[in-house]
């Protein structure tokens, strides 16, 4: 089996060489980037399948070389930042990170983390060519595409998961907890905020309105439900 490649990009090399031996041990490759250029020249030569991304680095910070990634690609990332204050994570999120790390971590949980980040992007809708018609959009589930009012809408591999997760049960109401195993996994270590930070990235992106929604209805105090009807 081919082994899944890492980008880890943070201006402090004793993690960097702390991180790198424990992704190796588990078997991954390892590529390293001490700052955004460097970060950015190697992602012009191939995509790795998952960046581990600082957010605190000299010069360009993580949150800038996030929004310039995901101009062209949905390759997972997972930030790492010495912030504890909430605003930086969901900022972070919003712009299309798949999970956050808060330093000091343990590296088994980063580990950790990237195992199931790389596990959610490999579900069902590989073996699939389900296309799910509704008023207004459309869910290409193997082709991994969104069409809203006859439009393509780009989004990440994990706002795609969400959507699918939320389409595949017309009218079913989702708890938070529920979205966060379907979508995240069941080893995920975050909260629950995280599924509220990408419903409204979503609904966006989709051009859906909490007050009047047409695709994703908000149950208060439970959860999330499809609304959009058939076609």
């Amino acid at each position: 089996m081919e082994r899944r490649r890492i980008l880890l990009v943070d201006d402090e090399p004793d993690l960097r060489h702390m991180v790198r031996r424990y992704l190796e041990a588990e078997g991954f490759d390892v590529a390293e980037a001490a700052d955004a250029t460097a970060a950015l020249s190697s992602l012009s030569g191939s995509t790795p399948d998952l960046i581990v991304l600082d957010v605190a680095m000299p010069g360009m910070d993580g949150f800038e070389v996030l929004q310039r990634i995901r101009q062209d690609s949905d390759v997972p990332v997972i930030m790492l930042t010495a912030r504890t204050e909430e605003v930086d994570r969901v900022v972070g999120l919003t712009m299309g990170a798949d999970d956050y790390v808060a330093k000091p971590f343990s590296p088994r949980e980063l580990v950790a983390r990237v195992r199931a980040v790389l596990r959610r992007g490999r579900t069902d809708r590989d073996t699939t060519d389900d296309v799910q018609h509704f008023e207004g959009i459309t869910l290409d589930l193997a082709g991994h595409r969104v069409i809203v009012d006859d439009v393509e809408v780009e989004i990440t591999a994990l706002e795609f998961d969400l959507l699918a997760a939320l389409a595949s049960a017309p009218g079913r109401v989702f708890t938070r907890a529920q979205l966060l195993e379907r979508v995240w996994g069941w080893d995920y270590f975050g909260t629950e905020r995280v599924v509220d930070v990408h419903v409204g990235n979503l609904r966006k992106l989709i051009r859906d309105y909490a007050a009047d929604p047409r695709f994703i209805g908000t149950v208060r105090g439970v959860g999330y439900r499809w609304v959009a009807a058939p076609r």
